[in-house]
């Protein structure tokens, strides 16, 4: 089976590659461009673009549309104990859209990247 890869356009390449590989246990997989990088965390590969540049991600669409960072679409990250993690990145001053919603499936919070882009971290019912 292969990897999962999933895209984001960020505003800085370095800058995300940072808060990734700090907070959520990514690694580097490749940065061959200052405008392009894959960062790896278990299956998932995370490519992150800069918003402008040479790269094929970053060029406008044929209505003029031009790729962003931001919206709705989102990795999820499964944690073990959520409420710890949340302590966690709050202290660190990072950004989180929402409070800890719990449902039938599990505890989960949205925080946003240097760019914006968002990451759903899950924590799954207790057994």
């Amino acid at each position: 089976m292969s990897s999962i890869k999933v895209r984001y356009i960020v505003d800085d390449v370095d800058t995300t590659i940072a808060f990734y590989t700090r907070y959520l246990d990514f690694i580097v997989k490749a940065h061959p461009a200052p405008g392009f990088a894959v960062l790896q965390r278990g299956d998932l590969n995370l490519l992150v673009n800069a918003k402008s540049g040479p790269g094929g991600a970053a060029q406008a669409m044929p209505d003029g549309r031009k790729p962003e960072p931001g919206g709705w679409n989102r990795i999820q990250i499964e944690v073990d104990n959520l409420n710890r993690l949340v302590e966690t990145l709050r202290k660190a001053g990072l950004s989180f859209r929402n409070d800890i919603v719990t449902g039938f499936g599990g505890k989960q919070i949205l925080l946003d990247d240097p760019a914006g882009n968002p990451i759903e971290l899950f924590e799954p019912p207790s057994k």
